[in-house]
């Protein structure tokens, strides 16, 4: 039976995707906290992009240029929404700036929202310029502040749309083989709907920068969905299929970017870390399996969410913190040792609902991951990077979730994500070379 815990999907979010009112713009005291935080720190814009190059994957790691490329980074999945009006455009603006000031290197946002307000793609193969434009805006605009994105396709879930406003599609012409959610994965209609999107969004000029999307070195690596699960088949050979046709197609168009399927990380029923590492019992249930999906050709690297407080209610903070361990060293020695392909955490979070919380909390857990991260990178291992869920700018609540915060409200948080990035550059040798992080760097010691 499906366990879906995550609670990170709220009635908040889900409003915010379907008609809420943008609210009034107030992110000039997020400019001016970051400027009085580093003073004469010259950090408004990284290099442009003079000889921007892809990002690369040789075995286990990422390369740029030639030298491993280890990420800190975030979510920020309210972008393309928030790109859509002139009046909230500078909450996006604001947000990668200060992305880049703590030395963030790539943002995980949506390149998607089907039906539904501001909707993206209105119907199967209809599009809204106007929030195209607002994509293209987004991409502009990370490429200014030297912040690559990981963009996602679709979603599982039904907030913007997801694979139910596409089987909704088809049901409502009149194609649809079932009504069923699941059948997003296995309707051959559904399927032409889908790859038609992705033809149109990877063949896309900007029409801000005049570069197609599949030839935009800002783009890090698309996602190809968002924690997909097909519960009504756990065998998950219906899922399998699904991903090795899409991440196929992904490929025939654009060979220039990484990708990536969006899985949280569960274990499969075939897999014998499905009793030792899941959290429960469910998990192998869900129509998705870590290591059958990843190990598909055109997936470049692989990528797990970290929710422990979500996926156990009966333990204890301490107890939760030593599973995330367990979990992200698992998922490393498989794609250390099996694999061979890097291993992006592309979600963590802690709710701040949990009947436990303490703010002390988060700062302790974000510490174990990150320190997981920085010491394979150091043995030159398959842990790539992490992106926390998820950051925000000043007067976004309404668009926030238990996991949500304004980072610079939070100075713990704050200091270990600069201290996160400083110690990740000096791996890569970027102090020596990159004036933007010597500054930074040098203001932390």
């Amino acid at each position: 039976m499906k366990k879906d815990l995550r609670s990170h999907w709220s009635l908040r979010k889900v409003m915010a995707g379907n008609g809420m009112l943008y609210p009034i713009l107030g992110f000039a005291s997020c400019v001016a906290f970051i400027y009085m935080s580093f003073g004469d720190l010259k950090f408004s814009r990284f290099p442009r992009e003079q000889g921007l190059s892809f990002v690369e994957r040789n075995g286990t790691r990422f390369f740029l240029d030639g030298k491993p490329l280890y990420v800190n980074g975030w979510n920020s999945y309210w972008l393309m929404g928030h790109s859509v009006e002139e009046n909230t455009r500078p909450k996006v603006s604001a947000m990668l700036q200060a992305g880049a000031k703590m030395g963030l290197t790539v943002c995980r946002t949506w390149a998607f929202n089907d039906g539904g307000y501001n909707a993206l793609q209105i119907s199967p193969g209809q599009f809204d310029e106007r929030v195209f434009k607002a994509l293209d805006y987004v991409i502009a605009e990370a490429r200014q502040h030297g912040i690559r994105l990981l963009l996602s396709l679709v979603n599982n879930l039904q907030p913007y749309g997801g694979k139910t406003q596409y089987v909704n599609w088809a049901w409502q012409e009149g194609i649809g083989l079932s009504s069923s959610n699941d059948s997003f994965f296995f309707d051959p209609s559904i399927r032409k709907y889908f790859k038609s999107y992705i033809l149109t969004v990877l063949t896309r000029k900007n029409t801000i920068t005049g570069i197609e999307y599949r030839n935009d070195p800002t783009i890090f690596a698309w996602e190809l969905i968002n924690e997909p699960r097909c519960i009504t088949d756990p065998s998950g050979d219906t899922l399998q299929d699904w991903l090795e046709e899409m991440t196929a197609f992904v490929k025939s168009i654009d060979k220039n970017h990484l990708l990536t399927i969006g899985l949280e990380g569960f274990y499969g029923p075939k897999s014998p870390k499905k009793s030792t590492v899941n959290p429960e019992q469910w998990a192998s249930a869900l129509g998705s399996d870590f290591m059958r999906n990843s190990n598909i050709t055109h997936v470049d690297f692989t990528s797990v969410h970290i929710y422990a407080d979500q996926w156990f209610h009966h333990l204890g903070f301490e107890e939760k913190r030593t599973y995330v361990s367990k979990w992200m060293r698992s998922h490393i020695e498989d794609c250390d040792k099996e694999l061979k392909k890097p291993v992006m955490f592309t979600e963590y979070g802690l709710s701040d609902q949990n009947k436990d919380y303490q703010p002390a909390q988060r700062e302790l857990l974000y510490r174990t991951i990150l320190d997981i991260i920085y010491k394979s990178a150091k043995k030159k291992g398959s842990g790539a990077g992490a992106l926390v869920w998820q950051f925000f700018v000043e007067g976004m609540a309404e668009y926030s979730d238990d996991f949500g915060m304004v980072p610079w409200e939070s100075p713990p948080i704050y200091k270990l994500t600069v201290e996160h990035s400083c110690r990740l550059a000096r791996i890569q040798g970027l102090l020596q070379e990159n004036e933007n992080f010597k500054q930074l760097c040098s203001k932390r010691k």
